[in-house]
């Protein structure tokens, strides 16, 4: 059934300490009276800033559908909203880890997971020492009547996953990040851009506070289809009215209309991923 919008609030907190499930339940109950119906936490909102330092500890992981997994889905369920939030995934087979966001909806239902795919590696950022680049595409999910992307903080530096989300159905792009505040501006140029050339919203909720000497901090921002700022606050929780509607104007103007050229693209990326595997 079509519905013409979707109200989303935006968290700018994390939950790992030991109060962190009377303060999530704080904040969602928050969220769900003030009219929202999805509520999007940080990168790895349940988690220590971890890549603040190159070396990962044991605790820092968990299996598939472990506490932080049944924690998540525990405080979706009582505040009666969906939620993305998400945690290090360690493969038990493989030892393999990833930086997962686990989407669940008001039942406390896992129904969508994404792992992240451009891994930085930098002082405070030493991401890849701790989890390795995820291994599929983002898709679009059509869980709460508009269907939307998933990101992870520096995914969308590559307009590519933006583009394709956009091309594949998406209206919205949530991007769960961790940043330092003096880089704001230049992530403020890329989630317009993204935004304008993909028409869809890209809503973008950042860790608020520096960690064990990495300095972030920054604003939650939504941005529209024609690329405005709706939302740009270091409020902890922000809501934002995404408009279907919008959408659909955006992609029957410029630049919305042009044409996407999957064939002659995938044509393109193939031979520079061939020179790659060389």
């Amino acid at each position: 059934m079509w519905e013409s919008t979707l109200t989303v609030a935006l968290v700018s907190e994390v939950f790992y300490q030991d109060d962190g499930p009377a303060r999530l339940d704080s904040r969602l109950a928050e969220a769900r009276e003030r009219g929202a119906q999805l509520a999007v936490l940080p990168e790895i909102s349940h988690c220590r800033w971890a890549p603040s330092k190159r070396v990962p500890a044991d605790a820092d992981a968990e299996s598939p559908g472990g506490p932080r997994h049944q924690e998540l889905a525990r405080a979706a369920r009582k505040a009666g909203i969906g939620l993305v939030g998400g945690c290090i995934v360690q493969n038990p087979q493989t030892g393999v880890r990833h930086n997962n966001s686990l989407v669940f909806d008001a039942d406390g239902k896992l129904i969508a997971t994404y792992q992240k795919l451009h891994i930085p590696d930098e002082p405070g950022f030493w991401e890849s020492d701790h989890y390795a680049a995820g291994t599929e595409p983002p898709r679009p999910i059509d869980a709460f009547g508009m269907p939307f992307g998933l990101q992870i903080c520096s995914d969308n530096n590559r307009p590519e996953g933006s583009h394709l989300l956009g091309a594949m159905g998406a209206e919205a792009i949530i991007v769960p990040r961790a940043t330092e505040l003096v880089t704001y501006p230049r992530w403020l140029v890329v989630f317009r851009a993204n935004a304008l050339t993909s028409t869809t919203y890209v809503l973008s909720v950042n860790r608020p506070a520096p960690e064990d000497g990495v300095l972030i901090g920054g604003p939650s921002v939504v941005v529209d289809p024609e690329g405005r700022v709706l939302v740009e606050t270091t409020d902890a929780v922000a809501i934002a009215r995404l408009s279907r509607d919008a959408v659909r104007s955006a992609r029957v103007h410029y630049p919305g209309y042009l044409a996407v050229h999957a064939d002659l693209y995938s044509r393109a990326w193939a031979e520079v991923a061939a020179k790659q595997q060389r």
